[in-house]
């Protein structure tokens, strides 16, 4: 694994001049993009398919299933104008995955995305999974669902994991859309999500124009991207000392930031090595270098909902 070192330098914090947009949601196509993603990553290089293809395959399945789910959400209850300016006065999160009142409609489009997936090619493993979860009620599945987006894993099973967080994607992507990015501010934990306040799956290094070398960090939950100056932590925003480790005989594309102050660490994607990558899915492909940094002593700084620690995929 090759490591760099990068300590900030006066000046260097500030972000450069000209209209920087703080806010990116998620596009209309944003679980298309997930899929083809997936699935391009799926079948590997020229030497040969990917070490968890079969489970980057699943996942394209299922991000297609998201979009369908997307492109026929009904609008959801939303918080009121006065609710919306609460939360910016006191830089919480309107949509905050903790405390928002989760409508019953996501469990409908869960239904729709099991749906999906029980037409598909499965395997016996993920067939079942999908039979059970459609006959599960729902008051177990919002247990599943608190204890997921509180990031309480450990009693949440790995393979009812990637359904439900799937489900709960679709929702907090359409609550978003519905609201528009005026309707978010900036909170005072730089690092979490101003929509939803999650945690990041990735940070992405743009590409072009005047968002060129800018890092947008990409939330886990919602898909929302908002912008954070470089060679900062993305957990406790120290900018002391902040350490850069690679795959060894890779081009560079993929990035672990670590940071020595709060000893974690997150992804970052520079488009300029290859602008077809996509946080979630470049992240999950990306495990070995998950696996390296924990010989670091270092431990993720965010969060992927379709990667359970130290758990088996269906």
């Amino acid at each position: 694994m090759n490591t760099e070192t990068r300590v900030l330098e006066p000046g260097q914090i500030e972000a450069p001049a000209g209209q920087i947009p703080f806010l990116r949601l998620a596009r209309p196509d944003v679980f298309k993009q997930r899929a083809e993603r997936l699935l391009q990553l799926s079948l590997g290089d020229s030497q040969g398919g990917h070490s968890i293809g079969g489970y980057l395959a699943l996942l394209a399945t299922l991000a297609q299933a998201q979009q369908q789910a997307l492109d026929h959400f009904p609008a959801a209850p939303l918080p009121t104008p006065e609710q919306q300016a609460l939360c910016r006065e006191h830089g919480m999160p309107v949509l905050g995955a903790q405390a928002w009142p989760r409508d019953p409609s996501w469990r409908g489009v869960l239904k729709t995305i099991l749906q999906h997936m029980a037409a598909a090619p499965l395997t016996a493993p993920a067939s079942a999974v999908v039979a059970r979860l459609m006959q599960t009620g729902g008051t177990e599945l919002e247990s599943i669902a608190s204890k997921l987006l509180a990031g309480d894993l450990s009693d949440v099973d790995a393979q009812d994991m990637p359904f439900v967080a799937a489900a709960l994607q679709v929702y907090w992507v359409r609550m978003a859309a519905e609201l528009g990015e005026h309707a978010f501010g900036k909170l005072e934990q730089g690092g979490l999500c101003p929509v939803c306040g999650s945690h990041p799956v990735a940070g992405i290094v743009r590409v072009g124009g005047m968002e060129q070398g800018l890092r947008y960090l990409c939330c886990s939950l919602c898909a929302t991207e908002w912008h954070m100056v470089r060679i900062k932590c993305s957990n406790c925003e120290s900018t002391h000392k902040i350490n850069y480790y690679t795959l060894e005989n890779s081009n560079g594309a993929v990035k672990a930031e670590s940071c020595n102050d709060c000893n974690t660490y997150l992804k970052l994607l520079y488009l300029e090595k290859d602008s077809q990558m996509e946080a979630v899915a470049d992240d999950l492909a990306t495990l070995a270098l998950d696996v390296l940094m924990g010989e670091t002593g270092k431990v993720r700084g965010g969060l992927n909902l379709f990667f359970h620690p130290g758990s088996a995929q269906v």
